[in-house]
Order: C-alpha cells, then structure tokens, then sequence
C-alpha cells in the first residue's frame, strides 16, 4: 500500500520529471518536501517494487528508429518465463511479456517489441530472437506500426478526477 505522501510523489511524477537543471528539488519544492525526502520515498517505492523505475523515454523516431515490429510467438509455456527473460533482456527488445493464446487463431505466447531505422534491420533483430527461441518456438509472426496511438504509462486518477 501507498499513504497520501507517496500518492502526491507518484501524481507529480508520472507525467515525467519537469526540464529544469534541479527536477528533483522543484518537485519536492511542489510537494512541500526536501529533495533528500523525495528521493528517499522514491527509492523505498522502488525497492517494494510500487514503481519500477523512473527514465528517460526517448522518441525513437527523433531517434532515426522509424520502423517498428511488434513480434509474436508460440513458444513451450513450460520455458516462457525462461526465454521471456532472455529476449527481454536483449539491448534492441524495448519490451517483452507474456500474453494469453486466443486459440485457434492467435497461437502467440510471448510478445516482443523490436525497433529499428528500416524494415531490414527489424527483421535482422527478429532472427537473432529465432535463433535464441530455437525448437522451442513453434510459430512467429510480427505486426508493424503504421502510427503511434499511446505513448504513456498507467496513470492515477488525481484525488479531484477520483471524486468527480
């Protein structure tokens, strides 16, 4: 659980930290705590695993990475936790996870997002995940972006938007 100090932390931060030379400070400021305070809170959310971390989410079209691929697997369940962490642990998969089948047409276990300046790099980066998922994957396919539809994280309601 989180008292009202932590749910004020987490209502500043999650729209990201503010561009300023001191973020830490003018939110503490903001939130009527010092810094040391603030950072303090937020390594405890962190160590009980409330947040998971607090970064920098670069865009990666600025970044010359245009095109992406959503790619899917039907891997053994037995080894999905195993292999989930491999792939996700790969510098170029932004993000991994487990999702249900919709049999019988969505075989698809493990889902793995994959971005990369064209079509060609994608699909290198998708062999390498081939050859680590090896026997073990009995069916792939990938779905490519065409547009950006959501960009954030989950989001708490703050208390005014609870109470309306």
């Amino acid at each position: 659980m989180i008292d009202a100090k932590d749910r004020e932390i987490i209502e500043a931060l999650q729209g990201g930290l503010p561009l300023v030379p001191a973020p830490y400070a003018q939110v503490a400021d903001r939130l009527g705590i010092d810094e040391d305070a603030l950072l303090h809170r937020l390594a405890e959310l962190k160590s009980r695993g409330v947040i998971r971390r607090i970064a920098a989410a670069p865009n990666h079209y600025k970044l010359g990475m245009t095109s992406n691929g959503m790619t899917v697997w039907d891997v053994e369940d037995a080894r999905i936790t195993d292999l989930g962490a491999q792939i996700g642990a790969l510098p170029f998969v932004t993000h991994c996870y487990e999702r249900p089948r919709a049999l019988p047409d969505w075989p698809y276990n493990l889902f793995a997002m994959v971005h990369g300046k064209d079509r060609d790099e994608v699909e290198e980066k998708r062999a390498e995940i081939t050859a680590i998922l090896g026997d073990t994957c009995r069916a792939k396919d990938i779905l490519y972006s065409t547009r950006i539809l959501k960009k954030t994280g989950l989001r708490l309601k703050s208390k005014e938007q609870a109470k309306g």
